[in-house]
């Protein structure tokens, strides 16, 4: 029993280096969910039978450390905050984009408890950092394909992402994958110590094709304080004219960087380095002044809700609360709703208040004295762990954690624990389950709370992100399959029943406009998200995304006036955000109380004046009141033409029939999408709103001719024109 027991504990553990790779594709968000349920089902039966191991033998108790105090403190501090925060249920288990939460923090430590003693005991840390940097090897080469055009970019852009699906998480995972070559090299030998100093250069090469500037500041930053560190350590020895390698090895690291990056300071505006998108996005760190303004405008945000409640926060997973309710009209263009502040530290600040940040900092602090004072670590194994620290320390200050930042990072820290910690007599004088029937029944009762554990923290939301990935995908018996999807993903208790029901509102809307599906079903569906948004606005009724999507729902079912309640409630919860503003001025547009209207379209604007969308949506909501002069001004005030391409602009133009704006309208689409037929077309059917009919058609013709693709189209569209001629 024992041997089992400790084999299956090491093979547990050894199987998570290889979570990066595993991206099941019947998962919604597969990149996430399908690494956190494995890794979570991994730790809970690598804890089950490490349990057991220290049952039998007391060489795989845990020992005491502060670190082991300050990790354990910071995990029951947060079920405190968590409890207290503003949506316990999530703080406690997140959802599938992020998979984060208390949840993922207690497998975290668990991690911590039975990795810091097992691979002690076994002395395998070695080989379990080995299995790391080869699965990291085959990341890379992953990412190398995708550079080379072999494979997508699953984010759509140029930025690799590997089989991590995040650029951002790629970069992070590398940049300890490094660190953690560099420790192995020192402690290998022949052609293995070349094959790991290979390695450094083509980790830091696709590192690179992430154009992720944190994580890439985080190395550089790591790479200078060992030098530094290093330098220092060796004092005496640089005192007394020693010109050992490892001198000249960190004086050169530290030269090189200097040199690197001043010239690339110096030629940051020149044509080979804005040509390159990588490039150019290293080079931005030099001159982020748009960027730190909305950063340090996030992070001011932030600030406010931990004054708010400086003591337990607002619960892990409540930073979108704290955004909405502190919001600031200026970040009108970035994202809508932020669910992190992209910085470790104010997250835990904001998740667990001032507490929880202390305990956080001071995890970081105690593992890189533990490791500092490690009596069985080389010099230069010190110096290499301690520094991957310090650049999760530094890259931690603009990105949030995932999975495979987490992993390594508390292994680190497993590794500084083992080195400093100490026997705890209590468990130490426990004695040891001898009897067969003793370990029979240790054995049996960890199997079944094991087997229990799994089921319940795993198979429901594994099953729901299961059917949830088939409900939103096309399926061959038609839309009643999909209905039939959505509704086992809602049964099936799992903790994401927002995301689920945020998807469903979605594919209501999306059904709602198909006129050839029945309409009895397309009621079906659109009362059936209305009944589920209701019971997700209840669980949380303070949230202002749900309420916005709660509003969307009443659309899709024709409930104007309670879709209008819905966003004057979401107002009351974010009373600065333009796009709740706007929503509002649409339903009051529609529910013909066109002054109500005016005025909230203008309040919007007013906000802040310096965005042109806004200024947009305003002026034509506006014009489609009645006032085309007050529309035009703000036009004018804030573009400096009263026709910029807009459809909403077209839209309005259209509706009060003001055909030479019209006309105008479209021609600036066209100007701004020379090479796309669709603006051609719209301004035949400007000309032809016009009555300008022999132009419509010459627009006709010629969009035909230089896009014989869309011919069909053009031809019907032609003709229906002439029809009504």
């Amino acid at each position: 029993m024992k041997q089992a027991a400790r084999w299956i504990a090491i093979i547990a553990l050894f199987i998570i280096p290889f979570l990066p790779l595993y991206v099941p594709s019947e998962l919604f968000f597969p990149f996430i969910t399908g690494k956190n349920f494995a890794f979570r089902i991994l730790v809970e039966i690598a804890l089950a039978s490490y349990v057991l191991l220290a049952l039998l033998d007391k060489r795989y108790r845990p020992r005491f450390s502060w670190i082991l105090v300050a990790f354990g403190g910071l995990v029951a501090w947060m079920v405190v905050a968590n409890l207290f925060g503003v949506n316990p249920h999530k703080a406690f288990w997140s959802n599938f984009e992020r998979m984060d939460g208390w949840v993922t923090l207690v497998h975290i430590f668990a991690l911590f408890i039975v990795a810091g003693t097992l691979l002690t005991v076994e002395k395998l840390w070695r080989r379990w950092w080995l299995f790391f940097v080869s699965v990291a090897t085959a990341v890379c080469a992953y990412g190398l394909v995708q550079l080379g055009g072999g494979a997508e970019i699953h984010q759509g852009s140029l930025r690799l992402t590997a089989s991590l699906g995040n650029a951002i998480y790629l970069a992070v995972y590398l940049m300890f994958a490094i660190f953690a070559a560099g420790w192995l090299a020192i402690r290998s030998k022949g052609w293995a110590r070349h094959a790991l100093l290979a390695f450094i250069p083509l980790a830091g090469l696709v590192l690179f094709y992430t154009g992720s500037r944190g994580p890439l500041l985080g190395l550089v930053a790591g790479v200078m304080f060992a030098a530094v560190l290093w330098l220092f350590l060796s004092r005496k020895e640089w005192k007394g004219g020693n010109t050992a390698l490892g001198l000249k090895l960190a004086a050169g690291a530290l030269v090189a960087i200097m040199v690197l990056t001043g010239t690339l300071f110096l030629v940051r505006g020149s044509a080979v380095v804005q040509n390159n998108p990588f490039l150019s996005r290293a080079a931005s760190v030099f001159s982020l002044n748009q960027e730190l303004r909305v950063r340090s405008t996030i992070w001011g945000m932030a600030l406010e809700g931990v004054k708010e409640d400086p003591l337990t926060g607002w619960g892990q997973e409540g930073f979108n609360q704290v955004f909405n309710k502190y919001y600031k009209p200026s970040l009108y263009e970035q994202e809508t709703w932020f669910d992190r502040a992209h910085n470790m530290y104010i997250d835990w600040l904001v998740a667990g208040g001032i507490p929880a940040f202390v305990l956080f900092v001071a995890l970081l602090l105690l593992a890189m004295f533990s490791i500092l004072r490690a009596s069985d670590m080389t010099r230069a194994e010190r110096v290499l762990l301690i520094s991957a620290l310090v650049a999760y320390a530094v890259q931690a200050l603009v990105v949030f954690d995932n999975l495979f930042s987490y992993v390594p990072l508390v292994m680190l820290i497993a590794m500084a624990h083992a080195a400093s910690g100490k026997q705890i007599t209590r468990l130490e004088n426990l004695p040891e389950v001898r009897s067969q029937t003793g370990v029979a029944v240790a054995g049996l009762a960890l199997i079944v709370c094991t087997i229990v554990i799994i089921w319940t923290v795993n198979v429901p939301s594994m099953r729901a992100a299961h059917h949830l990935i088939y409900a939103i995908s096309p399926n061959q018996e038609g839309v009643e399959q999909n209905l039939g999807f959505f509704k086992k993903a809602v049964a099936d208790g799992s903790f994401a029943t927002q995301e689920i029901r945020e998807q469903l509102v979605m594919f209501a809307a999306k059904i709602a406009a198909e006129e050839e599906i029945p309409a009895p079903l397309r009621k079906e569906i659109a009362m059936f998200a209305l009944e589920e948004m209701e019971k997700e606005v209840a669980a949380s009724p303070n949230d202002a995304r749900l309420r916005i999507q709660y509003a969307a729902a009443f659309d899709t079912a024709g409930f104007t006036e309670e879709s209008l309640a819905q966003i004057e409630r979401g107002i009351t919860l974010s009373p600065q955000k333009q796009v709740l503003h706007l929503n509002r001025a649409y339903r009051l547009y529609d529910l013909g109380r066109r002054e109500d209207a005016v005025a909230a379209y203008q309040y919007a604007y007013e906000l802040d004046p310096s965005f042109q969308r806004v200024a947009i949506a305003t002026a034509a909501g506006i014009i489609l009141s009645g006032d085309l002069a007050a529309g035009k001004a703000i036009l004018m005030e804030a573009l400096g033409t009263t026709t910029p391409h807009s459809e909403s602009l077209f839209y309005a133009y259209y509706m009060t029939k003001q055909w030479n704006d019209l006309i105008a309208v479209a021609q600036a689409a066209v100007l701004a999408l020379p090479e796309e037929p669709a603006p051609r077309l719209q301004l035949a059917q400007a000309y032809a709103a016009a009555g300008r009919f022999n132009e419509a058609r010459a627009e006709i013709l010629a969009t035909i001719k230089a896009h014989p693709e869309v011919r069909a189209s053009a031809e019907e569209l032609l003709a229906r024109m002439f029809a009504t001629q």
